[in-house]
């Protein structure tokens, strides 16, 4: 066995084996990177994925004025008969009224919830529109927008040209109330007693197929 070598002047051997020395050294490394990777948020919390996909700001009231003017909404039912929506009041997007969505209603309802950064929403939104033209009085189309930034929502329909009474719904509440997932958009059926008929997390391409959708589970034919 070989001698290990002589110290130099003022040295002191350590107690400590060169190898636990070399593992010591390489878990410090690994804490280090550790720490310089991992990921942080403005508070110092982990960044949220939902708000990274979907930045918000606040709108003026002059901004949100002129996004109306834009887009020339049409008003809001009055109510949908949601039982489940008890106590809630919104906003409806085109003109600031308030709506009591608990308030009775004598016609089923389909509710779409959509947000403004929503892809698939893009091409849903002029197929409610139809439909919504096509119902009169047999239907009650509503659209949730469930961002916290109307002046983008309502950009957003001002762009797709497309007219549909909706409400902004900035703490995304509905789709949760009514037993939906947060995933956009998504469809429910009211019947006219304010009852859940249907829940449709997935996009709609055309009319035709919601219509079919809305004889299926309301009987009702657009």
């Amino acid at each position: 066995m070989n001698a290990p070598a002589p110290l130099l002047p003022g040295e002191r051997r350590s107690r400590v084996p060169a190898a636990a020395r070399w593992l010591i050294v390489c878990g410090v490394v690994v804490v280090a990177l550790a720490v310089a990777i991992w990921p942080r948020g403005g508070d110092g919390a982990p960044a949220s994925p939902t708000q990274g996909a979907a930045p918000s700001t606040s709108a003026s009231a002059g901004q949100l004025t002129a996004a109306r003017e834009r887009a020339a909404q049409p008003a809001c039912p009055g109510g949908i008969g949601a039982a489940a929506l008890t106590g809630l009041s919104l906003t409806c997007l085109g003109d600031g009224a308030p709506v009591d969505l608990a308030a009775p209603t004598a016609r089923p309802t389909l509710i779409n919830v959509w947000a403004w950064w929503c892809g698939p929403c893009r091409v849903e939104l002029p197929a409610l529109a139809e439909i919504a033209a096509r119902a009169g009085d047999r239907l009650t189309v509503l659209g949730v927008h469930a961002d916290p930034n109307p002046v983008a929502g309502l950009d957003l329909l001002a762009e797709l040209k497309v007219k549909l009474p909706t409400v902004q719904d900035p703490r995304a509440v509905v789709a949760a109330l009514l037993g939906a997932p947060r995933a956009y958009p998504v469809t429910v059926l009211l019947r006219s007693d304010g009852t859940v008929a249907g829940v449709h997390a997935q996009p709609f391409t055309s009319a035709d197929d919601v219509a079919a959708l809305v004889r299926t589970e309301l009987g009702v034919s657009l």
